[in-house]
């Protein structure tokens, strides 16, 4: 991915958040191909950033950077301790049969697959995620601030829109999570069926956080349009 402008979403002398491009690393991998990275962009700006959580590589929205040592720690810790609400949209393949639920199955690392995870009941670590069916009206509202026509269809029809709330935060929790229950992300390469030619990203994005802010404590609330 070449390198662009950075989609700056907040910026104080505390913290920043960053809308991530899909397809463009958090923090570098493994291998001399693998260092380019949000993080390492954001640090060319704002040499005081530091990284507070991930997203996938194949995930687009918003991320969270501290500016200092002692907001990295606050607001770290408020990840930790579940006080960051996350919002995401994905399109996953086919239609649940009911409009709303929680997942509740433990995740743990499939080791002989590996980066790839598992739901493990045995050693798999709690993992909760909350979903519903995003109304197609509700889409367009959180897409591009436009209400769309009350007889709106679908784009396509095996496939649905959901809001999801995971409510921990495991490694690939909402990918694992859907493809246990039989509706895996659209263009997910590492959990879905094989990805046909014409997908050209994984369809899954953070599109809201709201998070204390890591001085003053106010409740923040930040939203990022669907790109898709």
């Amino acid at each position: 991915m070449n390198a662009g402008p950075l989609a700056l979403i907040h910026l104080d002398p505390f913290f920043l958040i960053i809308d991530k491009p899909a397809g463009l690393l958090a923090v570098p991998g493994r291998g001399a191909d693998k260092q380019d990275c949000l993080a390492l962009r954001v640090l060319q700006v704002w040499p005081d950033a530091r990284v507070v959580h991930r997203l996938d590589e194949a995930t687009s929205g918003l991320m969270v950077f501290a500016r200092g040592a002692l907001a990295q720690r606050t607001l770290g810790r408020a990840f930790e301790q579940r006080e960051v609400g996350k919002r995401y949209v994905a399109v996953v393949h086919g239609r649940p049969a009911e409009t709303a639920g929680l997942i509740d199955l433990p995740i743990g690392a499939d080791w002989p697959q590996r980066p790839r995870q598992r739901v493990d009941p045995d050693q798999g670590k709690p993992a909760l995620t909350r979903w519903r069916i995003l109304p197609t009206s509700e889409t367009a509202a959180v897409g591009d601030g436009r209400e769309a026509p009350a007889d709106q269809k679908s784009p396509c029809p095996d496939r649905t829109r959901l809001a999801l709330e995971p409510m921990t935060g495991r490694t690939h929790q909402l990918r694992v999570h859907l493809a246990a229950i039989g509706h895996p992300i659209v263009g997910d390469r590492l959990y879905g069926p094989e990805v046909a030619p014409t997908e050209v990203r994984m369809l899954l994005h953070a599109t809201g956080l709201e998070l204390p802010h890591p001085v003053s404590g106010e409740r923040l609330g930040f939203e990022s349009p669907l790109p898709f």
